[in-house]
């Protein structure tokens, strides 16, 4: 991770961290990198945007520079960041930029760049525009008389998008009923025209996005409304997005709560009885519950372990050569379909298993045993001395050793803040509870706890 630019792009209160000139930087820089690396062609830059009030602004901000480097920038207008990778990826376009927060709340907004094979940008490329927001890179040239860059409306991108998804649906949705929670974000203007055009009955909450309510109170982090909203309908299923629609998390018939985790279950499970489990495998991270990790086992279904964050999965998922993979939060990729996490996507590929195994999506994780956890943020003076720190070392150990194969732990230091996580997952909560603060105790004994 750079200076300013995270695991998930430029991100930050608006306007505070994250300003418009900062915005016109980066698109003056990218403008002129991408164009001078194929100077006989016009550099051509796509560009969606969720609908936070902010991101109208940033868009401006964007186009000013790019244009005013002599890139032609392409509106997409409100789109999910999965429809920018896809666009980029398909139309030839130099890079793609995703305007959004995702999950956080309406007052952030954060600016993602997307490389031209729909992947996140290389961190060298980062590095470069950190030096030009950082005045480490002199004054770039800009683009005069004909060479300064057009802007063009490119809805047709997106909608392009909206076809790609209704194309890879493998029955109908007739005679279902389907609850939508589009977090007043960017799933609002694609998500229904996607469940529509399947024939589904759909419903749909918060998609009246107005730039302020955007992941209030609604969306896949607060799945609360959803699953209210699935009984009072009568809803076969639900499906929850979040600020830029790269997520998704579904709620059962029942108002059950399908996190990450189980959604790569039923479609592990699924696609390896279809035979197109490529090696047999799925990606997964560190934070998976241990549960899903048993239920593999019974399944025959190999799995692999990556740091938490899409990013780190979807690396895997390259160098490996496998299909599936995602977090419990919810991004979840198959990388025959898109090369990110998808939400729309996914819930059409639950809605494929759920049509095609002809079980209700409660049946179908009914036999996923998530195991209780409990996870504590321990604030401390130096992260890397309490987690390597001898004693905790040793308690964690004995911990292990006391679950066995019934159970785990795992420290982990947050990448913001001075807190180390301390997560057990066991058989019932208050043995996760014992376990976390026996652990926690001896950092406290040893002085790392920060008053």
């Amino acid at each position: 991770m750079g200076k300013y630019f995270g695991t998930d792009g430029f991100r930050g209160e608006a306007n505070v961290t994250l300003t418009v000139e900062d915005a016109f930087k980066v698109g003056r820089f990218l403008g002129w990198y991408y164009g001078q690396k194929n100077p006989e062609e016009v550099c051509r830059i796509v560009i969606g945007k969720d609908t936070r009030r902010s991101s109208y602004m940033f868009e401006y901000s964007l186009v000013a520079g790019l244009t005013a480097s002599g890139a032609d920038a392409y509106l997409l207008h409100v789109t999910t960041t999965p429809s920018v990778s896809y666009v980029v990826r398909t139309e030839g376009f130099s890079c793609g930029i995703m305007i959004s927060a995702s999950h956080n709340p309406y007052y952030d907004n954060g600016i993602k760049v997307i490389n031209e094979k729909g992947e996140k940008l290389e961190e060298s490329v980062i590095l470069e525009i950190e030096k030009y927001l950082d005045g480490e890179i002199g004054e770039l040239p800009l683009a005069k008389r004909d060479k300064i860059g057009r802007t063009v409306d490119f809805a047709a991108g997106r909608n392009r998008y909206i076809g790609y998804l209704i194309s890879i649906a493998t029955r109908s949705f007739k005679n279902k009923k389907v609850a939508l929670d589009c977090a007043n974000g960017s799933a609002s203007a694609i998500a229904k025209n996607v469940f529509d055009a399947l024939g589904a009955e759909t419903h749909v909450i918060s998609n009246e996005p107005n730039g302020l309510n955007i992941n209030t109170g609604c969306g896949s982090t607060h799945i609360e409304q959803l699953k209210k909203f699935v009984k009072e309908v009568g809803a076969d299923v639900g499906f929850a997005y979040d600020g830029d629609a790269d997520r998704c998390i579904a709620v059962d018939e029942n108002g059950e709560v399908v996190d990450g985790d189980a959604i790569l279950y039923i479609c592990g499970k699924y696609m390896k009885e279809q035979g197109t489990l490529k090696n047999n495998k799925v990606v997964t991270t560190i934070m998976s519950n241990f549960g899903l990790y048993k239920a593999f086992e019974r399944e025959g279904i190999e799995y692999e372990k990556t740091a938490v964050g899409d990013k780190y999965v979807y690396e895997n998922m390259v160098a490996n050569g496998n299909c599936l993979g995602g977090e419990q939060s919810g991004h979840i990729i198959f990388s025959k379909h898109a090369t990110t996490g998808d939400g729309i996507l996914t819930s059409l590929k639950v809605m494929e298993v759920i049509l095609e195994k002809k079980e209700s999506l409660g049946k179908l994780v009914s036999e996923l045993e998530i195991y209780p956890q409990v996870l504590k943020n321990v604030r401390v003076h130096d992260k890397t001395a309490a987690q390597d720190d001898k004693a905790v070392k040793a308690e964690v150990e004995k911990v292990a050793e006391s679950l066995g194969n019934s159970g785990r732990i795992l420290l982990r230091q947050s990448g913001t803040e001075p807190v180390v996580r301390v997560m057990v997952e066991a058989a019932d909560l208050d043995t996760c509870e014992k376990y976390v603060d026996q652990v926690i105790e001896v950092m406290k004994e040893k002085g790392h706890l920060l008053s």
